[in-house]
């Protein structure tokens, strides 16, 4: 086996609710077809460039981005952002305009620009990334290397891939992606997005055939939270401690978190107790992955306001599953 490197250079969506349309149809697409799906796309796709030194001086081409709202909002990579004091933003007719940062946030690698004063923007149409298939026909739009925009074509190679991040359920594609296709588009055979070009998996840092993509259900939710509150709120089922421990299970020793205590002071109702879950219980499972430390913090992290969790809690004669809604954090 080869040493890989997980190269960050890919795919997330760009949709927020009330500002982008849906649609579900899927066909499957002539050359022809996946023409019009590139012209139809390519005027919402955008270049970003970053700057330390203002809008005058040397830029760097980092990655590409979507316009999803006719108020200016833009979609792209976190990743491409890092140590950025000005980013600008190139559309198809070469006109470069600066944009400002409404939020981002590392853990789901989305964030939102925001350009001003531009009327007759063109917002890319989106698909429900749920509807995707295996070996369907998908184009990728960005500015690999920096050289233009630059739109490649392949399939849906897997479904709901963990690659560096469990509960994003990555779309992988044989589309090539290279560095500085971070935020562009992928599309479906009708022109509707996808997702947001991500990530690559790669021996050499450049395109051998895996791509990786958010679906856009889950930056539907990620845009929504940046452009509302500017920051992505934490969800809460409680306040309660919990210690690692190792379950004989079949004279197996399982990881398993031991509930020390619930905290029942707080104003808010604890969630945990609203649906059976009490102190001295213990939990082996949360969302199907090993109950450990990383797996309950990485949940309420990626888990959004609304969304719920699920445990299965260990029981003598059975184990019971419990579907645990969030709520915001205070």
């Amino acid at each position: 086996m080869g040493n890989y490197k997980f190269i960050i250079s890919g795919i997330i969506f760009a949709a927020f609710i009330g500002l982008v349309s849906f649609e579900t149809g899927y066909k499957k697409g002539s050359q022809e077809d996946l023409s019009y799906a590139a012209e139809k796309a390519s005027s919402s796709v955008v270049n970003i460039f970053i700057s330390n030194r203002g809008i005058n001086r040397a830029r760097n081409a980092v990655g590409s981005g979507v316009i999803f709202s006719k108020e200016g909002h833009i979609v792209t990579n976190t990743h491409i952002l890092t140590n950025a004091t000005s980013v600008f933003v190139e559309f198809n007719d070469g006109e470069i305009t600066e944009a400002v940062l409404i939020g981002a946030d590392k853990y789901s690698d989305i964030a939102v620009l925001k350009i001003n004063g531009f009327e007759g923007l063109n917002p890319i149409e989106s698909a429900e990334s749920s509807n995707i298939r295996v070996g369907d026909e998908v184009l990728a739009i960005g500015n690999p290397f920096g050289v233009g925009k630059t739109v490649t074509s392949g399939i849906i190679s897997a479904t709901g891939r963990d690659y560096g991040n469990p509960y994003l359920e990555l779309l992988q594609t044989d589309a090539a992606i290279n560095p500085g296709n971070s935020g562009g588009a992928l599309l479906n055979e009708e022109g509707n997005l996808i997702g947001i070009n991500s990530s690559i998996y790669s021996k050499t840092g450049t395109y051998s055939g895996i791509g990786f993509a958010i679906p856009s259900e889950k930056v539907i939710q990620v845009a929504s939270e940046l452009i509302k509150f500017g920051k992505v709120r934490t969800s809460w089922i409680g306040d309660f401690q919990v210690r690692q421990i190792r379950l004989n299970l079949s004279n197996n020793l399982v990881p398993a978190l031991s509930i020390t205590k619930i905290d029942d002071k707080s104003s808010t109702a604890n969630p945990l107790e609203l649906n059976g879950i009490s102190e001295g219980e213990i939990i082996l499972k949360i969302n199907d992955l090993p109950a450990t430390w990383t797996n309950l913090t990485t949940a309420l992290k990626l888990t959004f306001p609304g969304d719920e969790i699920l445990f299965e809690i260990y029981g003598k004669d059975k184990n019971k599953e419990v579907l645990v809604k969030t709520i915001a954090s205070n």
